[in-house]
């Protein structure tokens, strides 16, 4: 799932949306712009458009073991859909992936009962193991 979500995320971002988005969009102006880089790994970014668009982006090396850092980043983004709805979505991309949140993302429908009581007896009754 987190897979698809990225997949979809990357399309739209190298999709060519140019005829969607309204002209004056086109040309919106950039009100803030921000681009932190400190030492370690850390960083922040953050942008503002006249057009409603902002996003933002806070990064770091998080220790994972005594060998092994992973960098770790969170942010939000937001704009304005074509239909007027106000988008918004926070993230969080770390060791386990991509994880983001919004309420406009799918969610996956609730595992039905009758699948959850046999994964339930599965799990209480395991095979018995073979013999050679």
């Amino acid at each position: 799932m987190k897979f698809l979500i990225l997949s979809v995320c990357v399309a739209l971002a190298a999709a060519d949306v140019s005829h969607v988005v309204a002209n004056n969009d086109k040309s919106a102006q950039i009100l803030r712009q921000e681009l932190n880089v400190g030492v370690e790994g850390q960083y922040q970014w953050a942008y503002d458009t006249e057009n409603g668009i902002s996003a933002s982006e806070d990064g770091s090396l998080k220790q994972i073991d005594a060998e092994t850092k992973a960098q770790v980043a969170q942010g939000q983004a937001s704009w304005k859909s074509p239909e007027g709805e106000v988008i918004s979505f926070q993230y969080v991309a770390d060791e386990n992936g991509y994880q983001p949140q919004g309420s406009h993302l799918p969610v996956a429908p609730p595992i039905p009962e009758a699948i959850l009581r046999a994964l339930e007896y599965i799990r209480a009754h395991p095979p018995p193991e073979e013999k050679n």
